[in-house]
């Protein structure tokens, strides 16, 4: 599973991108609203930091105004994904764009219908918002789940299922056990996968006990 952070804190995104971890960004106007800065600024510099995809979200509705900002987002870097509603106009636009040799992600999907929709118009990803749907009382993971069965259906479908609305760690086991491609995830959650109180005491014990034998794996040198 392919691990994308869903934030615009350049901060954040180059502290990820330095462990070694972080496969891409995802990005929308309301977390580069938070940001305070320039939207295409932010977007430039997120892609010099990541090489793997940044999804960058137009704010057009209408067909051919969608078209208009996807032109200018996909000329910041190779690696920008434009990101599209699932609306018929940005169904129509991911179709052109995707015949252009443009990365797609088609957002905020909230049905298995919709997931064939985006992936018909050969949106690169599609986003479900798993969080949302649990919000709202409904099954995330089963929409995850309808959604990687029926691509499976069907190889000639190559869009990639890119878990959204990630809540907490689970959201991210269950999704990689389900066949999921990508989750993107707040940094904070991000990080959370690291954490395990076993893991920590277990660490503490070894230190505690190596610190007993006086010993040095590297010495210290004297300048």
């Amino acid at each position: 599973m392919k691990f994308f952070v869903d934030t615009a804190d350049i901060g954040d995104i180059r502290a990820l991108a330095a462990s070694g971890l972080l496969d891409g960004v995802t990005t929308n106007p309301s977390l580069i609203a938070r940001s305070g800065r320039r939207f295409l600024e932010v977007v430039a510099e997120i892609c010099e930091l990541v090489a793997g995809p940044v999804s960058a979200e137009v704010a057009a509705t209408e067909f051919a105004q969608i078209l208009r900002e996807a032109d200018v987002l996909r000329r910041i870097a190779p690696n920008v994904a434009v990101k599209l509603p699932l609306t018929p106009d940005g169904l129509r636009a991911c179709r052109v764009l995707s015949e252009q040799g443009t990365m797609t992600n088609v957002t905020l999907c909230f049905s298995a219908a919709q997931a064939l929709l985006a992936a018909k118009a050969g949106a690169t990803f599609v986003s479900p918002f798993v969080g949302r749907l649990d919000d709202v009382g409904q099954n995330g993971m089963q929409l995850i789940a309808d959604i990687v069965q029926i691509y499976r259906n069907y190889p000639a479908l190559k869009t990639e299922v890119l878990v959204a609305s990630v809540r907490h760690p689970i959201h991210v086991i269950e999704s990689a056990k389900l066949g999921a491609h990508v989750a993107t995830l707040p940094p904070a959650v991000l990080r959370a996968l690291y954490n395990h109180p076993l893991t920590d005491k277990g660490l503490a014990a070894f230190l505690a006990d190596w610190a007993k034998t006086g010993q040095q794996i590297v010495e210290t040198v004297s300048v």
